[in-house]
């Protein structure tokens, strides 16, 4: 047998090790304690809940004040120093700086969370409403809508899909950050990968298979409240079009 066959059989081996490992508890590797399997229910239940937290409050702050910024015209710059900022900004140094000065626990790695969420949100609900067409919107006052009426019943529905895009980017980073909780006193699905001394190669590997898992599901649950929230004349005529904005909105965030 070749190098390359030896090589090949020995990683399905550990794929397959690291699926059973998902789905059978085993010792820990120096023994006395169960890991796998059953046991890493609680670790899911604390992972999902900090990134739920995490988005949904990053959600909250950042659509609104989005929403206003966009459609009074005033919060171009603002835009461009969050999208700016989100891409700078490393993860693990956001999540350590707040458990370093506020100590740690689920609320800071939330907070944490929060932060690295806003920006995606941010920057999409912005060029959403900045990019609803003026006629439309023009069409809209002169038939005596108001301010919020413009937002609620013109801008906000035209703008949904890039909107979900937001949150379905920050989802999926969120549920990838959420594994540095250990270093900050949660136990979340990182445990087994920042802890191969307890877990093992094994667990390490089923445990980034799982996070991927979620994180690809996260994806599409998202991409199909993306699409639902897309009109269906905009799918009839451009099927590609929210889909295109939602690529182009941080770079075009960037540079209003």
């Amino acid at each position: 047998m070749e190098a390359g066959d030896r090589m090949i059989l020995g990683a399905l081996d550990q794929f397959q090790d690291g699926l059973r490992f998902l789905f059978e508890s085993r010792d820990s590797v120096a023994g006395g304690v169960q890991v796998g399997g059953s046991e890493l229910l609680p670790l899911l239940g604390e992972h999902m809940k900090v990134t739920l937290y995490g988005t949904v409050l990053a959600t909250l702050l950042a659509v609104p004040l989005a929403i206003f910024l966009a459609h009074t015209g005033r919060g171009a710059f603002a835009a461009s120093s969050v999208a700016n900022v989100g891409r700078a900004v490393p993860s693990i140094a956001v999540v350590l700086f707040f458990s370093a000065y506020l100590g740690f626990g689920v609320t800071n790695l939330v907070f944490g969370l929060t932060l690295l969420a806003i920006p995606p949100i941010f920057t999409n609900t912005f060029v959403g409403i900045r990019q609803v067409d003026t006629d439309v919107v023009d069409a809209a006052r002169g038939q005596g809508l108001s301010g919020l009426q413009i937002v609620t019943k013109v801008e906000l529905p035209l703008s949904l899909p890039l909107i979900f895009g937001g949150i379905r980017t920050s989802f999926v980073n969120v549920v990838a950050t959420a594994t540095l909780g250990p270093l900050v006193g949660v136990v979340t699905l990182g445990d087994p990968i920042l802890s191969p001394g307890v877990y093992g190669a094994a667990g390490q590997l089923g445990t980034a298979i799982l996070i991927a898992v979620i994180a690809v599901a996260g994806e599409l649950v998202f991409a199909g409240i993306q699409r639902a929230a897309t009109p269906k004349g905009i799918r009839r005529s451009d099927p590609g079009r929210a889909r295109r904005l939602g690529r182009r909105a941080q770079l075009r965030a960037s540079s209003v």
